[in-house]
Protein backbone atom coordinates (compact mmCIF):
# COMPACT_ATOMS: atom_id res chain seq x y z
CA UNK A 1 0.00 0.00 0.00
CA UNK A 2 2.80 2.72 0.53
CA UNK A 3 4.00 2.13 -3.14
CA UNK A 4 0.90 4.08 -3.36
CA UNK A 5 2.50 7.40 -1.77
CA UNK A 6 5.07 7.15 -5.08
CA UNK A 7 2.51 6.51 -7.35
CA UNK A 8 1.77 9.78 -8.91
CA UNK A 9 5.35 10.61 -9.44
CA UNK A 10 5.67 7.49 -11.26
CA UNK A 11 3.21 8.03 -13.66
CA UNK A 12 3.76 11.88 -14.26
CA UNK A 13 7.58 11.02 -14.96
CA UNK A 14 6.41 7.81 -17.02
CA UNK A 15 4.09 10.04 -18.85
CA UNK A 16 6.70 12.81 -19.39
CA UNK A 17 9.20 10.53 -20.62
CA UNK A 18 6.64 8.49 -23.15
CA UNK A 19 6.18 12.08 -24.58
CA UNK A 20 9.38 12.41 -25.22
CA UNK A 21 10.23 9.04 -27.19
CA UNK A 22 7.23 9.39 -29.41
CA UNK A 23 8.01 13.22 -30.58
CA UNK A 24 7.71 12.28 -34.30
CA UNK A 25 3.87 11.51 -33.76
CA UNK A 26 2.64 14.32 -33.07
CA UNK A 27 -0.90 13.03 -32.37
CA UNK A 28 0.26 10.23 -30.56
CA UNK A 29 2.56 12.39 -28.19
CA UNK A 30 -0.56 14.69 -27.30
CA UNK A 31 -2.67 11.58 -26.89
CA UNK A 32 0.26 10.34 -24.53
CA UNK A 33 -0.22 13.49 -22.30
CA UNK A 34 -4.02 13.60 -22.13
CA UNK A 35 -3.83 10.20 -21.16
CA UNK A 36 -0.96 10.28 -18.78
CA UNK A 37 -2.19 13.25 -17.14
CA UNK A 38 -5.81 11.50 -16.94
CA UNK A 39 -4.04 8.95 -14.92
CA UNK A 40 -2.43 11.03 -12.62
CA UNK A 41 -5.63 12.96 -11.95
CA UNK A 42 -6.91 9.19 -10.60
CA UNK A 43 -3.89 8.29 -9.01
CA UNK A 44 -4.47 11.51 -6.81
CA UNK A 45 -7.83 10.67 -6.40
CA UNK A 46 -7.28 7.08 -5.46
CA UNK A 47 -4.69 8.54 -2.71
CA UNK A 48 -6.43 10.98 -1.70
CA UNK A 49 -9.20 8.52 -0.85
CA UNK A 50 -6.62 6.14 1.03
CA UNK A 51 -5.41 8.80 3.29
CA UNK A 52 -8.44 10.78 4.21
CA UNK A 53 -11.65 8.88 3.15
CA UNK A 54 -11.38 5.35 3.48
CA UNK A 55 -12.31 3.60 7.23
CA UNK A 56 -8.77 2.57 7.46
CA UNK A 57 -7.38 5.98 6.34
CA UNK A 58 -3.57 7.24 6.98
CA UNK A 59 -0.58 8.96 6.18
CA UNK A 60 1.72 6.73 3.75
CA UNK A 61 5.21 6.83 3.90
CA UNK A 62 7.58 5.03 1.10
CA UNK A 63 11.19 4.62 1.50
CA UNK A 64 12.76 5.07 -2.26
CA UNK A 65 15.05 1.96 -2.44
CA UNK A 66 14.52 0.45 0.38
CA UNK A 67 16.81 2.60 2.78
CA UNK A 68 15.12 3.44 6.38
CA UNK A 69 14.47 7.31 7.00
CA UNK A 70 16.36 9.45 7.86
CA UNK A 71 19.15 7.97 5.76
CA UNK A 72 17.43 7.52 2.69
CA UNK A 73 14.79 9.61 0.33
CA UNK A 74 11.35 8.99 1.78
CA UNK A 75 8.09 9.81 -0.42
CA UNK A 76 5.57 11.24 2.20
CA UNK A 77 1.45 11.21 1.13
CA UNK A 78 -0.74 12.32 4.06
CA UNK A 79 -3.73 14.96 3.84
CA UNK A 80 -2.14 18.05 3.41
CA UNK A 81 -0.20 16.49 0.31
CA UNK A 82 -3.14 14.96 -1.13
CA UNK A 83 -5.09 17.92 -0.83
CA UNK A 84 -2.61 20.06 -2.69
CA UNK A 85 -2.33 17.52 -5.15
CA UNK A 86 -6.01 17.17 -6.24
CA UNK A 87 -5.78 20.82 -6.95
CA UNK A 88 -2.80 20.16 -8.36
CA UNK A 89 -4.35 17.47 -11.02
CA UNK A 90 -7.66 19.19 -11.56
CA UNK A 91 -6.35 22.20 -12.88
CA UNK A 92 -3.25 19.65 -15.08
CA UNK A 93 -6.17 17.95 -16.64
CA UNK A 94 -8.05 20.84 -18.41
CA UNK A 95 -4.61 22.73 -18.87
CA UNK A 96 -3.40 20.24 -20.95
CA UNK A 97 -6.87 19.13 -22.79
CA UNK A 98 -7.30 22.67 -23.51
CA UNK A 99 -3.70 22.56 -25.07
CA UNK A 100 -4.30 19.95 -27.66
CA UNK A 101 -6.87 22.68 -29.20
CA UNK A 102 -4.89 26.31 -27.79
CA UNK A 103 -1.65 25.46 -28.87
CA UNK A 104 -0.80 25.57 -32.63
CA UNK A 105 0.56 22.49 -33.56
CA UNK A 106 4.15 23.13 -34.56
CA UNK A 107 4.35 25.04 -31.23
CA UNK A 108 3.08 21.38 -30.06
CA UNK A 109 5.29 18.98 -31.31
CA UNK A 110 8.75 17.94 -29.59
CA UNK A 111 8.82 19.81 -26.35
CA UNK A 112 5.56 21.08 -25.41
CA UNK A 113 4.15 18.29 -23.69
CA UNK A 114 7.08 16.68 -22.32
CA UNK A 115 7.96 19.94 -20.69
CA UNK A 116 4.19 20.00 -19.33
CA UNK A 117 5.07 16.83 -17.67
CA UNK A 118 8.50 17.87 -16.60
CA UNK A 119 6.59 20.72 -14.36
CA UNK A 120 4.00 18.69 -13.43
CA UNK A 121 6.79 16.65 -12.11
CA UNK A 122 8.44 19.12 -10.46
CA UNK A 123 5.28 20.15 -8.38
CA UNK A 124 4.52 16.62 -7.68
CA UNK A 125 7.81 15.92 -5.83
CA UNK A 126 7.43 19.22 -4.26
CA UNK A 127 4.61 18.17 -2.60
CA UNK A 128 5.29 14.17 -1.42
CA UNK A 129 8.77 14.53 -0.74
CA UNK A 130 9.92 13.97 2.60
CA UNK A 131 13.35 15.97 3.21
CA UNK A 132 14.61 19.13 2.25
CA UNK A 133 17.06 18.56 0.04
CA UNK A 134 14.58 17.12 -2.38
CA UNK A 135 12.39 19.71 -2.08
CA UNK A 136 15.15 21.98 -3.26
CA UNK A 137 15.64 20.12 -6.33
CA UNK A 138 11.55 19.36 -6.87
CA UNK A 139 11.74 23.61 -6.91
CA UNK A 140 14.59 23.74 -9.15
CA UNK A 141 12.57 21.30 -11.55
CA UNK A 142 9.79 23.61 -11.57
CA UNK A 143 12.01 26.24 -11.99
CA UNK A 144 13.61 25.08 -15.29
CA UNK A 145 10.16 24.18 -16.83
CA UNK A 146 8.70 26.62 -16.57
CA UNK A 147 11.42 28.83 -17.50
CA UNK A 148 10.40 26.88 -20.57
CA UNK A 149 7.56 27.71 -20.92
CA UNK A 150 8.10 31.86 -20.29
CA UNK A 151 10.36 31.61 -23.24
CA UNK A 152 7.97 29.94 -24.81
CA UNK A 153 7.17 31.97 -27.83
CA UNK A 154 10.86 33.46 -28.36
CA UNK A 155 10.53 37.18 -29.39
CA UNK A 156 12.05 39.80 -27.07
CA UNK A 157 9.45 40.67 -24.63
CA UNK A 158 9.00 37.04 -23.68
CA UNK A 159 12.66 36.37 -23.68
CA UNK A 160 13.27 39.73 -21.53
CA UNK A 161 10.60 37.95 -18.67
CA UNK A 162 12.32 34.46 -19.19
CA UNK A 163 15.60 36.36 -18.48
CA UNK A 164 14.15 38.35 -15.53
CA UNK A 165 12.46 34.76 -14.18
CA UNK A 166 14.93 32.71 -14.04
CA UNK A 167 17.19 35.51 -12.43
CA UNK A 168 14.58 35.74 -9.82
CA UNK A 169 14.61 31.83 -9.03
CA UNK A 170 18.27 31.38 -9.19
CA UNK A 171 18.61 33.79 -6.30
CA UNK A 172 15.63 32.38 -4.65
CA UNK A 173 17.34 29.11 -4.81
CA UNK A 174 20.58 30.34 -3.63
CA UNK A 175 18.84 31.60 -0.81
CA UNK A 176 17.27 27.77 -0.40
CA UNK A 177 20.64 26.36 -0.68
CA UNK A 178 22.05 28.35 2.35
CA UNK A 179 19.50 27.56 4.49
CA UNK A 180 18.71 24.07 3.50
CA UNK A 181 22.70 23.36 4.62
CA UNK A 182 22.40 25.71 7.76
CA UNK A 183 19.16 23.61 9.07
CA UNK A 184 21.62 20.29 8.22
CA UNK A 185 24.97 22.09 10.19
CA UNK A 186 22.44 22.80 13.22
CA UNK A 187 20.49 19.55 13.17
CA UNK A 188 22.45 17.02 11.21
CA UNK A 189 19.84 15.45 9.06
CA UNK A 190 17.87 16.61 6.07
CA UNK A 191 14.20 14.24 6.44
CA UNK A 192 12.00 16.66 7.79
CA UNK A 193 10.51 14.04 10.08
CA UNK A 194 13.66 13.67 11.82
CA UNK A 195 14.21 17.15 12.10
CA UNK A 196 11.11 17.87 13.56
CA UNK A 197 12.22 15.20 16.12
CA UNK A 198 15.56 16.63 16.90
CA UNK A 199 13.84 20.00 17.27
CA UNK A 200 10.89 19.21 19.19
CA UNK A 201 13.45 17.16 22.23
CA UNK A 202 14.59 18.56 25.34
CA UNK A 203 17.35 21.01 24.85
CA UNK A 204 17.91 21.36 21.23
CA UNK A 205 19.32 24.06 19.81
CA UNK A 206 16.76 26.38 18.15
CA UNK A 207 18.03 29.56 17.80
CA UNK A 208 19.57 29.38 14.90
CA UNK A 209 16.55 27.98 13.00
CA UNK A 210 14.99 31.10 13.03
CA UNK A 211 17.37 32.97 10.92
CA UNK A 212 18.01 29.84 8.90
CA UNK A 213 14.40 29.47 8.31
CA UNK A 214 13.76 32.72 7.14
CA UNK A 215 16.42 32.01 3.99
CA UNK A 216 14.50 29.19 2.81
CA UNK A 217 11.05 30.88 3.42
CA UNK A 218 12.78 33.41 0.66
CA UNK A 219 12.20 30.94 -2.04
CA UNK A 220 8.81 29.50 -1.20
CA UNK A 221 7.29 33.18 -0.51
CA UNK A 222 9.22 33.97 -4.63
CA UNK A 223 7.44 31.01 -5.72
CA UNK A 224 4.24 31.83 -4.23
CA UNK A 225 4.69 35.31 -5.82
CA UNK A 226 4.19 37.06 -2.38
CA UNK A 227 5.25 41.06 -2.43
CA UNK A 228 7.40 41.95 -2.56
CA UNK A 229 8.37 39.15 -4.23
CA UNK A 230 5.87 39.25 -7.16
CA UNK A 231 7.71 41.34 -9.74
CA UNK A 232 7.66 37.93 -12.11
CA UNK A 233 4.11 37.07 -12.18
CA UNK A 234 2.89 40.09 -14.40
CA UNK A 235 5.68 39.73 -16.76
CA UNK A 236 5.32 35.44 -16.79
CA UNK A 237 1.85 35.40 -17.03
CA UNK A 238 1.86 37.58 -19.86
CA UNK A 239 4.49 35.40 -21.82
CA UNK A 240 3.79 31.66 -21.14
CA UNK A 241 0.97 30.37 -22.93
CA UNK A 242 -1.92 30.82 -21.50
CA UNK A 243 -2.92 26.85 -20.66
CA UNK A 244 0.47 26.49 -18.68
CA UNK A 245 -0.23 29.79 -17.08
CA UNK A 246 -3.36 28.03 -15.48
CA UNK A 247 -1.37 25.52 -14.09
CA UNK A 248 1.52 28.55 -12.63
CA UNK A 249 -1.38 30.16 -10.77
CA UNK A 250 -3.33 27.16 -9.62
CA UNK A 251 -0.81 25.00 -9.01
CA UNK A 252 2.76 25.97 -9.00
CA UNK A 253 2.14 29.08 -6.92
CA UNK A 254 0.64 26.63 -4.15
CA UNK A 255 3.06 24.54 -3.82
CA UNK A 256 5.17 28.03 -2.46
CA UNK A 257 2.46 28.36 0.38
CA UNK A 258 1.87 24.38 0.93
CA UNK A 259 6.32 24.56 1.29
CA UNK A 260 5.67 27.17 4.28
CA UNK A 261 2.81 25.24 6.00
CA UNK A 262 4.57 22.06 5.84
CA UNK A 263 7.82 23.15 6.86
CA UNK A 264 6.97 26.35 9.86
CA UNK A 265 3.74 23.93 10.73
CA UNK A 266 4.79 20.50 10.57
CA UNK A 267 8.67 20.43 11.12
CA UNK A 268 9.30 23.45 13.30
CA UNK A 269 5.86 23.13 15.19
CA UNK A 270 6.93 21.39 18.13
CA UNK A 271 10.49 23.38 18.83
CA UNK A 272 10.62 25.65 21.57
CA UNK A 273 12.48 29.40 21.33
CA UNK A 274 14.35 29.79 24.74
CA UNK A 275 14.19 32.28 26.01
CA UNK A 276 11.58 33.57 23.96
CA UNK A 277 11.60 36.90 22.43
CA UNK A 278 9.88 39.63 23.66
CA UNK A 279 6.94 41.02 21.10
CA UNK A 280 7.08 37.66 19.43
CA UNK A 281 4.00 35.87 20.60
CA UNK A 282 5.01 32.02 21.71
CA UNK A 283 8.10 30.48 21.52
CA UNK A 284 7.95 28.61 18.54
CA UNK A 285 9.75 29.37 15.14
CA UNK A 286 6.56 30.04 13.36
CA UNK A 287 5.59 32.99 15.91
CA UNK A 288 8.41 35.02 13.66
CA UNK A 289 6.93 33.76 10.42
CA UNK A 290 3.11 35.57 11.65
CA UNK A 291 3.88 39.17 11.16
CA UNK A 292 6.50 39.16 8.02
CA UNK A 293 3.13 36.48 6.10
CA UNK A 294 0.54 38.44 7.30
CA UNK A 295 2.40 42.05 6.64
CA UNK A 296 2.92 40.19 2.99
CA UNK A 297 -0.24 38.88 2.53
CA UNK A 298 -1.40 42.65 3.38
CA UNK A 299 1.07 44.51 0.90
CA UNK A 300 -0.40 41.45 -1.69
CA UNK A 301 -3.92 41.99 -1.39
CA UNK A 302 -3.15 45.70 -1.99
CA UNK A 303 -0.62 46.18 -4.53
CA UNK A 304 -2.48 43.42 -6.50
CA UNK A 305 -5.47 44.69 -5.96
CA UNK A 306 -4.99 48.05 -6.63
CA UNK A 307 -3.27 47.52 -9.93
CA UNK A 308 -5.72 44.83 -11.69
CA UNK A 309 -8.27 47.45 -11.17
CA UNK A 310 -7.13 49.28 -14.44
CA UNK A 311 -5.39 46.76 -16.39
CA UNK A 312 -5.76 47.09 -20.19
CA UNK A 313 -5.62 43.22 -20.59
CA UNK A 314 -7.26 40.02 -19.73
CA UNK A 315 -3.71 38.74 -18.67
CA UNK A 316 -2.57 41.36 -16.84
CA UNK A 317 -5.34 41.69 -14.80
CA UNK A 318 -5.98 38.05 -14.06
CA UNK A 319 -2.20 37.99 -13.11
CA UNK A 320 -2.42 40.69 -10.89
CA UNK A 321 -5.62 39.50 -9.37
CA UNK A 322 -3.82 36.72 -8.57
CA UNK A 323 -1.06 38.55 -6.54
CA UNK A 324 -4.10 40.03 -4.51
CA UNK A 325 -5.90 36.57 -4.17
CA UNK A 326 -2.39 35.18 -2.90
CA UNK A 327 -2.57 37.20 -0.20
CA UNK A 328 -6.00 35.52 1.26
CA UNK A 329 -4.09 32.91 1.23
CA UNK A 330 -0.94 33.95 2.98
CA UNK A 331 -2.82 36.12 5.80
CA UNK A 332 -4.81 33.16 7.37
CA UNK A 333 -1.91 31.13 7.57
CA UNK A 334 -0.30 34.29 9.09
CA UNK A 335 -3.21 34.19 11.57
CA UNK A 336 -2.21 30.62 12.57
CA UNK A 337 1.20 31.32 13.23
CA UNK A 338 0.45 33.91 15.70
CA UNK A 339 -1.85 32.36 17.63
CA UNK A 340 -1.33 29.59 20.09
CA UNK A 341 -4.65 28.53 20.39
CA UNK A 342 -5.11 25.27 18.91
CA UNK A 343 -8.63 25.66 17.05
CA UNK A 344 -7.63 29.29 15.91
CA UNK A 345 -4.68 27.40 14.60
CA UNK A 346 -6.61 25.12 13.10
CA UNK A 347 -9.14 27.52 11.35
CA UNK A 348 -6.66 29.71 9.92
CA UNK A 349 -4.86 26.69 8.18
CA UNK A 350 -8.34 25.26 6.93
CA UNK A 351 -9.48 28.92 5.59
CA UNK A 352 -5.74 29.29 3.60
CA UNK A 353 -6.63 25.86 1.94
CA UNK A 354 -10.29 26.06 1.18
CA UNK A 355 -9.33 29.45 -0.47
CA UNK A 356 -6.22 27.63 -2.48
CA UNK A 357 -8.69 25.62 -3.65
CA UNK A 358 -11.46 27.92 -5.12
CA UNK A 359 -8.61 29.92 -6.67
CA UNK A 360 -6.86 26.97 -8.52
CA UNK A 361 -10.20 26.10 -10.06
CA UNK A 362 -11.59 29.47 -10.59
CA UNK A 363 -8.22 30.87 -11.52
CA UNK A 364 -7.78 28.04 -14.07
CA UNK A 365 -11.61 28.69 -15.61
CA UNK A 366 -10.38 32.46 -15.80
CA UNK A 367 -7.15 31.99 -17.53
CA UNK A 368 -8.11 29.21 -19.95
CA UNK A 369 -11.40 31.88 -20.75
CA UNK A 370 -8.89 34.49 -21.37
CA UNK A 371 -7.32 31.48 -24.02
CA UNK A 372 -10.92 31.08 -25.73
CA UNK A 373 -11.14 34.85 -26.34
CA UNK A 374 -7.56 35.39 -27.38
CA UNK A 375 -8.17 32.16 -30.00
CA UNK A 376 -11.39 33.87 -31.21
CA UNK A 377 -10.52 37.60 -31.15
CA UNK A 378 -7.05 37.41 -31.30
CA UNK A 379 -6.51 40.04 -28.48
CA UNK A 380 -7.43 40.35 -24.57
CA UNK A 381 -7.06 44.79 -24.66
CA UNK A 382 -9.90 45.00 -22.77
CA UNK A 383 -10.23 47.92 -25.51
CA UNK A 384 -10.72 45.73 -28.44
CA UNK A 385 -13.33 43.56 -27.10
CA UNK A 386 -16.96 44.01 -26.35
CA UNK A 387 -20.29 42.32 -27.39
CA UNK A 388 -18.66 38.78 -27.02
CA UNK A 389 -22.20 37.42 -25.39
CA UNK A 390 -23.96 37.92 -28.71
CA UNK A 391 -21.66 35.87 -30.29
CA UNK A 392 -21.68 33.12 -27.62
CA UNK A 393 -23.99 33.35 -24.51
CA UNK A 394 -23.05 30.56 -23.43
CA UNK A 395 -19.03 31.44 -22.87
CA UNK A 396 -20.35 34.78 -21.36
CA UNK A 397 -22.16 32.46 -18.72
CA UNK A 398 -19.08 30.18 -18.18
CA UNK A 399 -16.96 33.31 -17.21
CA UNK A 400 -19.47 34.98 -15.35
CA UNK A 401 -19.47 31.46 -13.28
CA UNK A 402 -15.60 32.23 -12.65
CA UNK A 403 -15.75 35.81 -11.89
CA UNK A 404 -18.74 35.62 -9.16
CA UNK A 405 -16.63 32.62 -8.13
CA UNK A 406 -13.72 35.20 -7.67
CA UNK A 407 -15.81 37.70 -5.65
CA UNK A 408 -17.30 35.13 -3.50
CA UNK A 409 -20.73 34.66 -4.25
CA UNK A 410 -22.54 32.03 -2.65
CA UNK A 411 -23.24 29.07 -3.58
CA UNK A 412 -19.79 29.10 -5.45
CA UNK A 413 -16.93 27.87 -4.52
CA UNK A 414 -15.05 31.65 -3.92
CA UNK A 415 -17.67 31.92 -1.21
CA UNK A 416 -16.66 29.81 0.92
CA UNK A 417 -13.37 30.72 0.55
CA UNK A 418 -13.81 33.99 1.34
CA UNK A 419 -16.07 32.78 4.63
CA UNK A 420 -13.73 31.00 6.24
CA UNK A 421 -11.01 33.68 5.51
CA UNK A 422 -12.92 36.76 7.10
CA UNK A 423 -14.01 33.90 10.02
CA UNK A 424 -10.90 33.37 11.09
CA UNK A 425 -9.63 37.24 10.61
CA UNK A 426 -12.91 37.89 12.89
CA UNK A 427 -11.85 35.00 15.36
CA UNK A 428 -8.48 36.68 15.79
CA UNK A 429 -9.96 40.32 16.06
CA UNK A 430 -12.34 38.54 19.08
CA UNK A 431 -9.43 37.00 20.71
CA UNK A 432 -6.89 40.07 20.22
CA UNK A 433 -9.31 42.26 22.42
CA UNK A 434 -7.17 42.45 25.67
CA UNK A 435 -4.35 44.08 23.94
CA UNK A 436 -5.16 48.16 22.02
CA UNK A 437 -2.02 47.29 19.95
CA UNK A 438 -3.03 44.06 18.65
CA UNK A 439 -6.50 44.42 18.67
CA UNK A 440 -5.62 47.58 16.06
CA UNK A 441 -4.18 45.47 14.42
CA UNK A 442 -6.26 42.68 14.02
CA UNK A 443 -8.57 45.59 12.99
CA UNK A 444 -6.77 46.27 10.20
CA UNK A 445 -6.17 43.03 8.51
CA UNK A 446 -9.93 42.95 8.89
CA UNK A 447 -10.58 45.90 6.55
CA UNK A 448 -7.82 44.98 4.22
CA UNK A 449 -9.48 41.61 3.48
CA UNK A 450 -12.32 43.58 2.77
CA UNK A 451 -10.61 46.71 0.77
CA UNK A 452 -9.58 43.33 -1.21
CA UNK A 453 -12.69 42.09 -1.58
CA UNK A 454 -14.32 45.20 -3.09
CA UNK A 455 -11.50 45.29 -5.49
CA UNK A 456 -12.25 42.13 -6.55
CA UNK A 457 -15.87 42.87 -6.99
CA UNK A 458 -14.65 45.97 -9.18
CA UNK A 459 -11.95 44.59 -11.45
CA UNK A 460 -14.06 41.43 -11.73
CA UNK A 461 -17.17 43.13 -13.26
CA UNK A 462 -15.14 45.59 -15.31
CA UNK A 463 -13.74 42.25 -16.87
CA UNK A 464 -17.17 41.00 -17.55
CA UNK A 465 -18.58 44.04 -18.76
CA UNK A 466 -15.86 45.23 -21.23
CA UNK A 467 -15.55 41.94 -22.50
CA UNK A 468 -19.11 40.62 -23.15
CA UNK A 469 -21.06 43.48 -22.90
CA UNK A 470 -22.61 46.05 -25.62
CA UNK A 471 -22.15 46.15 -29.24
CA UNK A 472 -19.47 43.97 -30.60
CA UNK A 473 -16.06 45.45 -31.51
CA UNK A 474 -14.44 45.05 -34.88
CA UNK A 475 -12.33 42.40 -33.66
CA UNK A 476 -15.27 40.51 -32.36
CA UNK A 477 -16.96 40.23 -35.14
CA UNK A 478 -14.29 39.16 -37.36
CA UNK A 479 -13.95 35.81 -34.57
CA UNK A 480 -15.62 33.10 -33.39
CA UNK A 481 -15.21 31.55 -30.28
CA UNK A 482 -14.34 27.45 -31.05
CA UNK A 483 -17.27 25.28 -29.60
CA UNK A 484 -14.70 22.27 -28.52
CA UNK A 485 -13.06 25.06 -26.34
CA UNK A 486 -16.44 26.25 -24.66
CA UNK A 487 -17.21 22.76 -24.20
CA UNK A 488 -14.01 22.46 -22.17
CA UNK A 489 -15.09 25.41 -19.79
CA UNK A 490 -18.50 24.23 -19.57
CA UNK A 491 -17.18 21.31 -17.57
CA UNK A 492 -14.74 23.39 -15.44
CA UNK A 493 -17.68 25.71 -14.96
CA UNK A 494 -19.94 22.64 -13.30
CA UNK A 495 -16.50 21.76 -10.88
CA UNK A 496 -16.59 25.36 -9.56
CA UNK A 497 -20.33 25.33 -8.96
CA UNK A 498 -20.58 21.78 -7.50
CA UNK A 499 -17.66 22.90 -5.31
CA UNK A 500 -19.59 25.27 -4.12
CA UNK A 501 -23.31 23.50 -3.70
CA UNK A 502 -21.59 19.99 -2.70
CA UNK A 503 -18.94 21.38 -0.28
CA UNK A 504 -18.80 19.02 2.18
CA UNK A 505 -16.50 16.61 0.32
CA UNK A 506 -13.93 19.84 0.33
CA UNK A 507 -14.91 20.77 3.68
CA UNK A 508 -13.88 17.31 5.34
CA UNK A 509 -10.70 16.88 2.98
CA UNK A 510 -9.66 20.43 4.05
CA UNK A 511 -10.16 19.97 7.53
CA UNK A 512 -7.92 16.63 7.64
CA UNK A 513 -5.24 18.64 5.73
CA UNK A 514 -5.60 21.20 8.27
CA UNK A 515 -5.00 18.85 11.41
CA UNK A 516 -2.18 16.43 9.29
CA UNK A 517 -0.30 20.03 8.74
CA UNK A 518 -0.38 20.39 12.83
CA UNK A 519 0.20 17.06 13.45
CA UNK A 520 3.54 16.81 14.05
CA UNK A 521 3.67 13.67 15.91
CA UNK A 522 1.98 11.86 13.52
CA UNK A 523 4.01 12.98 10.71
CA UNK A 524 6.88 12.27 12.28
CA UNK A 525 5.68 8.36 13.81
CA UNK A 526 4.68 8.18 9.62
CA UNK A 527 7.97 8.55 8.59
CA UNK A 528 10.33 7.09 10.92
CA UNK A 529 7.62 4.52 13.06
CA UNK A 530 9.64 2.99 15.67
CA UNK A 531 12.26 5.55 15.79
CA UNK A 532 9.88 8.64 16.16
CA UNK A 533 10.43 7.74 19.73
Amino acid sequence: MNLLAVAPLLVVLLTGTAALLVRAWPRVQQAVSVLGTLSYAGTVGVLGWQVVFAADASALAYQVGGWPAPFGITVVADALAAFVLAMTAIVAVYAVVFSVRFIDDRNQRVYYHPTFQFLLLGATGAVLTGDLFNLFVWFEVMLMSSYVFVAFYGNAQHTAAAVRYVVLNIIGGVFMLLGVGGLYAVTGTLNMADMARILAAPGAVTAPVVGLSALVFVTFALKAGLVPFQFWVPSAYRAAPLPVVAVFAGATKKVGIYAIIRLYFTVFGNADLSPTVPGVPGDSPIAFLAPTLIVMGVASILVGGLAAVNRDSLEELFAYSSIAQIGFIAIPVGIAAATTDPSLQHLGLLAALIFAFHHAVTKGLLFLSTGVIRDAVGTTHLSQLGGLAEDSPVFASIMLVGGLSLVGIPPLAGFFGKLFVFDAAARQFAAAGAGPGTSAGAAAILLVLLLGAVLTILYSTRAWMTTFWGSPSEAVMRGRVDRFEIAILTTLAVVVVLVGVGFEPLFQFADAAAAAALDTDGYVETVLGGEAS
